[in-house]
């Protein structure tokens, strides 16, 4: 109709005028047959049969528009055959329109869905009005639940509400920290649009936080444990060159040897870096091999007991005799740290024991010692780089701090596990657990 307006008016008109010209010109026959009484009685009679019909069509059209589709347009005759077929055309334009707009709302909603970030459509007091799937999550919300609720309800930090309620938000994002489950770090932009309308963006930006805030901390301790072996060999070297300290003296000579254990510490430490940074730079072992377990421990014993000097009691048990799946160098890297660490740090007199074992089909390698032992509370950051428990400590027994983390990395590229057991005084369990998959029993070898 309203594409066609007059062509549609003018059907209209004829088909409704066209009975009544009918009974008029029915009336005047009569009149002029039978007298202007039975004129007027047909014109009447006429007239009334055309309301009857009318009516009859309007009680047909109000039944309809209960329930307007397509589908049950009624039929009509005359006037009203026009009617019924625009509101046809025009229903089923609708329903077409309709089906366009659900199907770019399923579009626009499928897409926000997919989104990695969280979306959430804010009305012009900050309602919710729609949130997807990871917004839910972010912000403790259900998009469904909550629709309609103000979004400060569920965010009530004060610096999210200070932000929410500006009205220019620039381009710059508002870094907000969550304590909702755990330390959630969220870099949260909103873009206005439509009338008044806002799109809240929300990104979990905590890991590269976190790696930024390592990035600090290594370049911080790096530069920290460097420090004070180049202060050392710096001094005595002006000494040295100056002449104050003759080389051939018994000052001398003591000068000279503290330098060359400052220079074998940053030594350790540069080497332990290219260890870690080779091993952080790959997912996997560069090659893997069927590894005699009973000789690895046999050898790491004999490393426990060299750098031990006669000073600990060293044991060694093997409960059954098997072959491990992995990297020979990787493995002796972080073997040797779990035995240099129990070492160093158990007092003399003490007792370190290494053992392998089978448990549920997964083989434990554990070294155990009799040492300081360690509080709780530290366990779970031991293999942080560069972290001590007591660092001066740890630089009298010539740990660089990154052991514990190369030991990490390493039993991560063979799907294994670092169990920590220890209690201060009474010493310390380090077990690495390796996946049933990459063990083999000596006989199952021989069998197969």
């Amino acid at each position: 109709m309203s594409q066609h307006p007059r062509p549609i008016t003018l059907s209209v008109w004829n088909g409704a005028l066209a009975p009544v010209g009918t009974a008029i010109l029915a009336a005047l026959v009569a009149g002029l047959a039978g007298g202007v009484a039975w004129g007027w009685g047909v014109l009447a009679t006429g007239l009334a049969l055309i309301l009857a019909r009318h009516l009859r069509h309007l009680a047909v059209l109000a039944r309809w528009l209960a329930d307007p589709t397509p589908a049950t347009i009624p039929d009509g005759s005359g006037a009203w055959d026009f009617v019924f077929s625009s509101l046809y055309r025009q229903t089923r334009a609708a329903g077409q329109q309709q089906f366009r707009l659900a199907t770019l709302l399923a579009r626009f909603r499928s897409a926000g869905e997919a989104m990695p970030d969280g979306v959430v459509i804010l009305d012009a007091d900050n309602h919710i009005e729609w949130a997807n799937a990871m917004a839910e999550r972010l912000f403790g919300i259900d998009g469904e639940r909550d629709r309609g609720q103000p979004l400060v309800n569920f965010v009530r930090h004060p610096d999210f509400v200070a932000f929410l309620g500006q009205r220019d938000w620039g381009d710059t994002p508002l870094l907000l920290e969550l304590q909702r489950s755990g330390e959630l770090i969220l870099s949260i932009r909103v873009v206005p649009y439509g009338q008044d309308e806002k799109l809240l963006l929300a990104r979990d930006v905590t890991r590269f936080h976190r790696v930024e805030t390592m990035r600090r901390d290594f370049v911080a301790n790096v530069s920290h444990e460097l420090k004070t072996p180049l202060t050392v060999l710096a001094g005595f070297q002006e000494s040295l060159a100056d002449g104050t300290v003759p080389p051939d003296s018994a000052r001398g000579r003591q000068a000279l040897a503290l330098m060359q254990t400052q220079t074998d510490r940053m030594l350790r430490l540069v080497e332990d870096l290219l260890t870690l940074s080779q091993l952080e730079s790959t997912e996997v072992p560069a090659s893997e091999a069927a590894i005699d377990i009973d000789a690895l421990i046999a050898d790491m014993a004999e490393e426990a007991r060299a750098l031990s000097g006669g000073r600990h009691q060293i044991t060694l048990r093997v409960d059954e005799p098997a072959t491990l799946l992995g990297n020979d160098q990787e493995l002796r890297s972080a073997f040797t740290n779990l035995v240099t660490n129990a070492v160093r740090y158990t007092p003399q007199g003490g007792r370190v024991s290494l053992a392998w074992r089978r448990r549920e089909g997964a083989g434990v390698f554990s070294v155990e010692d009799s040492g300081i032992g360690i509080a709780a509370e530290h366990i779970p950051r031991l293999t942080e780089r560069f972290y001590r428990v007591d660092r001066s400590r740890s630089r009298d027994t010539g740990g660089t701090g990154l052991g514990l983390a190369i030991v990490k990395h390493v039993l991560t590229h063979h799907q294994a596990t670092l169990e920590i057991e220890s209690e201060p005084g009474r010493g310390s369990r380090f077990s690495a657990v390796f996946p049933a998959k990459r063990v083999r029993s000596r006989a199952a070898v021989a069998a197969a």
